[in-house]
């Protein structure tokens, strides 16, 4: 912080000849010169060009940008977290209007930043937390004010060992290393301390340089910030006291004291955190919702040591916001889900092209709530639940977006792209955000009246005979629905035990099996998708087999050994299979997954193959 606290402000990048240094973020279309506006306009026009700095060279995520009112002032500043262009550039910059008013350097990269009030004092001015590396750094008033370590975690007792005896002097660095590689085999890289992956990592001329330099300084394990936000303590107010809510990467999650920064609640999850969103107050209630690395999300409620609610994605998250009591999730395989509180999925949505990032849109003059999203393909779209109420496309990819106060405007829309300009658009007053479908009603049908007919004499004697037995067929429902249960579950018994279902009980060994046949005949393409659904162990020594009436089908790959299957991905293995038969006739294929030297396989899926076009139309 010292080091923080001295080193001097850099001054502002120059400006370009083609940006408008008189731009403010509150000026409206009719000042807005023509060289400040080079990225394409929205479809609609719902949306006004108010600076665009191809050259400010800002290089960030969403989760490095934040809107507040720093000084009180009611003027809400911009605050970047700036990853730089190297591993030594970044720095904390603060943005008022189109001007870089502050810069101060930071000593590691940047994973996250939120601002915060810690203190009742008057006037209201809040804290930046900036989480980098294993530590959170605490500015008030923009200066360096704390300094916020994450607890360590315990060191290998093995690997303390072998640094103990290279103190000692009774073993050198060559077996140190044999050492520590077969202690990594054994336990893995995430295991072991930042010392002896670098160790590990060197070549066998700067091993004992490595060891004489740290053999001395004592031996810890410390852990990383993912992903940092806020949650209100007492009172619901904007600005009200709040503590900071923290994920590492060895699945813990943090709740700290806004004054003594002392950690007030601990929760471990099953994965990586990667997005946080809170909503409660402490004191009294709350909510955190947490999307982890191994698609998995989980709700953490107050006084629960463990989460409560777990909803499983089909795919890595790539964003996370909460929209009232729903939870919307932008997913890797180009979806845009929503989920309720308890985990149903309300909606889905599929999208062009991959999603790069996630922001909440919340304008509250208007009482609208809607969440932007920006994609591969350069566009930025606006979804108010599953309908899209507007979108625009610009010259570059969008990697770090941040909507709200911005100045005296309320709504101000800040992008970042790929390439590091920086690009502020302001939202027309006269817009209307509000889609067609939502307006839509109920449909016409529902208004209109049911013919109904008439009771004839059979549906009143039907009516009696129902009344007089009620009692003997309401038995008789009862039993064959009994039956039926018993013999269901008699089939799913015969099932397991055969292994002839498309997903395996043990977690072990968890496996998913699906499969799709492609094109008219005779010859089709069969393409088997296999995921594994384990925690975090790879499978192995694993072979595909297609079992298959020699008579009506010829399979080119009838067997295929399958490679190292990774956690929570999913494999894709084709094979042609050519129809025979020439009248007609299909039975289904069976694919089984065997593991070498077992007769019984994993699991199995029956495939029900098409009828060959080519002898439908001959």
């Amino acid at each position: 912080i010292n080091k923080m606290a001295t080193a001097p402000a850099a001054p502002p990048p120059p400006i370009s000849s083609n940006t408008n240094t008189n731009n403010s973020v509150d000026t409206r279309e009719a000042e807005i010169p023509a060289s400040t506006s080079k990225e394409r306009p929205s479809d609609d026009n719902a949306w006004l060009n108010a600076h665009y700095d191809p050259l400010a060279s800002i290089y960030t995520f969403s989760s490095c940008i934040t809107l507040d009112d720093l000084y009180g002032d009611g003027d809400t500043k911009l605050l970047v977290g700036d990853l730089g262009t190297g591993s030594f550039d970044a720095k904390l910059k603060v943005f008022k209007g189109t001007q870089i008013t502050m810069e101060t350097p930071l000593l590691d990269l940047p994973t996250g930043l939120c601002s915060f009030y810690m203190d009742s004092n008057v006037p209201r001015t809040p804290a930046v937390a900036v989480a980098s590396g294993s530590y959170v750094y605490v500015y008030k008033n923009l200066r360096p004010y704390f300094k916020f370590t994450i607890p360590s975690l315990d060191v290998n007792s093995s690997e303390l060992d072998l640094w103990t005896q290279v103190k000692e002097d009774k073993i050198d660095v060559t077996m140190l290393r044999e050492h520590l590689e077969s202690l990594r085999s054994e336990v893995g890289s995430s295991a072991l301390t930042v010392r002896t992956l670098k160790f590990l990592q060197l070549g066998p001329d700067e091993l004992q340089n490595f060891a004489s330099r740290f053999r001395n300084t004592p031996l810890k394990r410390l852990t990383v910030i993912t992903c940092i936000t806020s949650l209100h303590k007492s009172h619901s107010e904007v600005d009200a006291i709040s503590c900071l809510v923290i994920g590492t990467e060895h699945h813990d999650v943090y709740i700290l004291d806004p004054e003594a920064f002392t950690i007030l609640s601990k929760v471990s999850v099953p994965g990586t955190p990667v997005f946080l969103s809170v909503s409660g107050l402490f004191d009294v209630d709350y909510r955190i919702v947490v999307a982890c690395r191994n698609a998995h999300i989980y709700t953490i409620k107050k006084g629960s040591s463990r989460p409560k609610y777990e909803i499983v994605l089909s795919s890595q998250p790539s964003g996370l916001q909460r929209v009232g009591k729903n939870v919307v999730i932008a997913t890797m395989d180009k979806k845009l889900i929503c989920y309720t509180a308890k985990g149903k999925c309300l909606w889905t949505v599929d999208l062009p092209d991959a999603v790069t990032t996630l922001e909440l849109m919340d304008h509250k003059a208007r009482g609208f709530k809607a969440v932007l999203l920006a994609m591969r393909n350069r566009e930025v779209r606006i979804y108010r639940d599953k309908y899209l109420v507007n979108s625009m496309t610009l010259d570059d990819v969008v990697v770090g977006i941040k909507f709200g106060r911005f100045g005296r405007e309320d709504g101000a829309l800040v992008l970042v792209t790929q390439c590091g300009s920086l690009i502020i658009k302001l939202l027309r007053r006269t817009v209307s955000l509000e889609g067609r479908e939502l307006l839509a009603g109920p449909p016409t049908a529902q208004s209109s009246k049911l013919s109904v007919p008439k009771k004839t004499k059979v549906f009143v004697e039907q009516t009696q005979r129902e009344r007089e037995y009620a009692t003997a067929m309401h038995e008789t429902f009862q039993h064959d629905l009994y039956r039926l249960r018993l013999e269901t579950a008699r089939a799913y018994v015969k099932s397991l035990a055969k292994r002839e279902i498309p997903l395996t009980t043990s977690l072990a060994e968890s496996i998913k099996i699906s499969a799709q046949v492609h094109g008219l005949g005779p010859l089709f393409k069969l393409t088997v998708t296999i995921q594994n659904n384990s925690p975090n162990a790879p499978l192995s020594n694993l072979c595909l087999v297609c079992r298959h009436d020699e008579k009506l089908y010829t399979i080119d790959k009838p067997i295929q050994q399958l490679p190292l299957l990774v956690p929570s991905l999913s494999y894709n293995f084709a094979t042609m299979v050519q129809c025979q038969d020439t009248l007609g006739r299909t039975e289904p294929i069976k694919v089984l997954v065997h593991r070498g030297g077992s007769s019984l396989p994993l699991l199995t899926a029956l495939i029900d193959m098409p009828v060959s076009e080519s002898l439908i139309i001959a």
